[in-house]
């Protein structure tokens, strides 16, 4: 018996140990703690009411979620010992046409062997890649249901610094998100594979998963294709997104609808730019411009009489051609650099016809060129 009392008085304050902190709110808790049964809250008067910024807000999601997709692309990679490893990346993208069309980045589908897309409505279709614009990060890819609802594609032409802006995608999976902000600058942006002009710069949260999705206007019209964040190293957004301008997409469509790729205009040249301190040692009759090097064979610019340079000089150790034209100006444009060369460009297709101003030694001309289809080069 005497051995069983440790048991029993150790029970007995454990009883009471669990009695005083469950029933009268713990050990010293003070005489105002009270439990009733029941919490008499504080009711809103009546239902929720917005103020006119909240409304454009919500007008704007509900406008334009329904033809924003989330797409799923499988590419497959191949392990240490060179098996078959699927890898699937996720991005967004809206639909753009009766015909289940949907834009999106190039880099969303690239290299994918199957692409799915769900719709907002969740169910998921898969979806053919129809055409894609590398430079540009551009792909069109299309569903097999025509009657998804399509977004209202706006203008990007007068955009301003300071104008409100919307995001909807689907940031690391979870699909239909938005996020809102301005546009923070308008700039050229170097992409992997080339220059995208007026790209559009968003503080509005752009996050991996965001790529290929709306960057939207306040009246719910698409003015963008988000891009690409900047980051400083974390895959999160660092209130520095870009978005390609729709107007850029808007000029190719048509190619990569109907052919699956972009018909890039070339002029066949390779040049070298010539500023105020070059120009004076090479005695150029302009302090800017590019100076052609090379005439690519059977090219625009050949048949169209540019002449590319037949003296050897050395600019440090590089050899380059001097005494060829120095173009100044195409279409009346100034021509300072290779930018301002794509630029134009990038507002023409093969088969226009572009006048080209340029010095021929001392001798101001403008020359008539037809423009061929790009094989790699201006």
């Amino acid at each position: 018996m005497k051995l069983l009392r440790p048991v029993f008085l150790a029970i007995l304050l454990v009883s009471a140990f669990y009695v005083v902190t469950t029933r009268l709110g713990g050990p010293g808790a003070p005489s105002w703690v009270t439990r009733p049964a029941h919490i008499e809250l504080t009711q809103a008067a009546g239902p929720a009411s917005y103020d006119p910024e909240e409304q454009n807000n919500i007008a704007v999601y509900k406008k334009a979620l329904p033809s924003v997709v989330n797409i799923t692309a499988t590419a497959v990679t191949f392990d240490f010992f060179y098996g078959a490893v699927p890898q699937q990346g996720m991005g967004s993208g809206f639909v753009i046409d009766s015909e289940g069309h949907i834009l999106t980045n190039f880099h969303v589908v690239e290299a994918a062997r199957q692409v799915e897309v769900t719709t907002s409505d969740k169910k998921k279709y898969k979806a053919q890649i129809v055409g894609t614009d590398p430079v540009h990060d551009l792909a069109v890819i299309q569903i097999p249901n025509k009657s998804v609802p399509q977004a209202e594609i706006g203008d990007s032409k007068s955009l301003v610094v300071g104008q409100k802006v919307y995001a909807i995608g689907n940031p690391f999976g979870l699909s239909g998100t938005m996020t809102r902000g301005i546009i923070s600058s308008i700039r050229s942006l170097k992409g992997e594979r080339g220059f995208i002009d007026e790209a559009i710069q968003t503080d509005a949260a752009i996050n991996p998963g965001n790529s290929g999705g709306p960057l939207l206007n306040a009246r719910g019209q698409v003015i963008g294709i988000n891009t690409m964040i900047l980051t400083g190293g974390v895959e999160q957004s660092a209130g520095i997104g870009f978005a390609i301008p729709i107007n850029t997409a808007k000029a190719v469509l048509d190619d990569l609808v109907h052919l699956g790729r972009v018909r890039r205009p070339e002029m066949g040249i390779r040049t070298i730019p010539i500023g105020p301190e070059l120009a004076d040692q090479l005695g150029l009759s302009a302090d800017s411009g590019l100076l052609i090097v090379q005439v690519i064979s059977g090219s625009a610019a050949e048949h169209a009489g540019l002449r590319a340079g037949t003296e050897r000089r050395y600019l440090g150790n590089i050899p380059i051609m001097i005494g060829g034209d120095l173009i100044v100006a195409v279409d009346g444009q100034a021509i300072e650099d290779q930018q301002d060369l794509s630029h134009v460009m990038q507002n023409h297709r093969s088969g226009d016809t572009v006048t080209v101003t340029v010095f021929r030694g001392k001798k101001r001309m403008e020359v008539k060129v037809v423009l061929g289809e790009a094989r790699g080069v201006a």
